[in-house]
């Protein structure tokens, strides 16, 4: 993924599939963001706040799409992931929050250490093994 279109497509389109690495790569991104972010104090959160979150949202939701399309899973899981770490995030506070951080765990290692589908799937090509014009 070295082409700058390429990155555009991957916060902005949830068709597809995504490698591990790039996902890795991006997530920390997005993460590093929502931290940096939220140290910036509550004024700024209650004046910007409707203005970042949203496009984060997406840009997550398109990355863990992809990236669930890779692990051979429907992308709507996405929901159920980012409902999740909203719940745990910054910290948990509730006993469900106990069932939230399993899902996030799932997340972690089904997203983040398993390998994709070996070969083609409904949602594509192997991002690793694309497909060569002949």
């Amino acid at each position: 993924m070295n082409d700058r279109a390429e990155w555009w497509d991957l916060f902005l389109s949830a068709s597809g599939r995504l490698a591990r690495g790039p996902f890795l790569i991006a997530s920390a991104a997005l993460f590093i963001f929502a931290v940096l972010y939220e140290a910036t104090g509550m004024t700024i959160h209650l004046l910007t706040g409707w203005l970042v979150y949203p496009p984060l949202l997406f840009f997550a939701t398109c990355l863990l799409s992809k990236r669930l399309h890779d692990r051979g899973r429907s992308g709507w899981w996405a929901a159920l992931i980012l409902l999740s770490l909203v719940a745990v995030w910054p910290t948990p506070m509730h006993v469900l929050d106990f069932l939230f951080g399993a899902v996030v765990f799932w997340a972690i290692i089904e997203l983040g250490v398993m390998p994709g589908e070996q070969g083609a799937n409904r949602y594509g090509p192997n991002p690793l093994k694309p497909v060569s014009a002949v």
